[in-house]
């Protein structure tokens, strides 16, 4: 493990032995994560196929290779203000530093466009949509049927679920393709969740078979959406830990600070 990661976890370590010593609740100051410059340089190059999701407990990073589509869609979800959009943001931070548009794009589609002015506009860059959401999930299908062959990935983020899935009946119809097909044909979809709100949605949870998880408190809310007593993904840190199922194992993992 590296310095600057020793350090994050001592942080962590020593922020825990405070929470249990203090029995009124006080406000907490979030732990400093190493910069998603420093943690890249760090790494050195990647491979060109792999999308950089944070750094596990042991220093190494936690990566998602675009040309295996046997992950399917990734479905993110979280309690309100546990770091679902920092979560996004942060893979579109680094894939612009570590793509190049040729290689990776992406979309975003929000009901809260202003969330991502912070972004800077590149030529990675398709667009944020709003209330021209389904024109974005069109292109995307139209595009992915014919992209058999093609070297280039393209990521569909979506934040909340829940917005999307009031779309009309075309929009959704070719959300629910780009879910089932779209990886094979180098569209990854990212979705947002609040576990609070999951009953909403209940018949799109299925589509996802990879399902990352940042801090639920509630145990039920957990283990509806596959969490487990494992898991203990009410100890994560709210907007810096995510944890996520390999096997019968829980992998967590931490977002470098962009």
């Amino acid at each position: 493990m590296s310095t600057t990661n020793r350090q994050f976890s001592l942080a962590l370590e020593a922020l825990a032995e405070l929470k249990m010593e203090v029995t009124a609740p006080l406000p907490t100051p979030v732990p400093a994560t190493p910069s998603l410059s420093s943690v890249l340089a760090e790494i050195g190059s990647l491979p060109r196929e792999a999308l950089f999701l944070g750094v596990a407990s042991d220093g190494l990073p936690v990566l998602l290779n675009l040309h295996d589509p046997v992950p399917g869609p990734v479905l993110v979800t979280s309690d309100a203000g546990a770091g679902k959009t920092k979560f996004l943001q942060t893979i579109i931070q680094t894939a612009m530093q570590t793509h190049k548009s040729s290689d990776l794009q992406y979309g975003v589609i929000t009901n809260h466009p202003e969330e991502w002015d912070g972004i800077d506009e590149t030529a990675h860059r398709v667009g944020i949509f709003q209330d021209n959401a389904h024109e974005l999930l069109l292109s995307l299908a139209s595009w992915a049927h014919g992209s058999k062959n093609t070297k280039q990935s393209i990521l569909l983020l979506i934040d909340d679920l829940e917005f999307v899935a009031k779309l009309d009946f075309d929009a959704l119809q070719n959300l629910r393709w780009l879910l089932s097909r779209g990886p094979a044909r180098r569209v990854w979809t990212f979705v947002t969740l609040n576990a609070g709100r999951y009953g909403q949605v209940l018949s799109w949870i299925l589509n996802f078979r990879t399902r990352i998880f940042g801090r639920i408190e509630g145990e039920r809310i957990a283990a509806a959406l596959g969490g487990d007593k494992a898991s203990a993904l009410d100890r994560l840190e709210a907007g810096i830990q995510f944890s996520l199922r390999e096997n019968e194992n829980w992998l967590r993992f931490w977002l470098p600070s962009c």
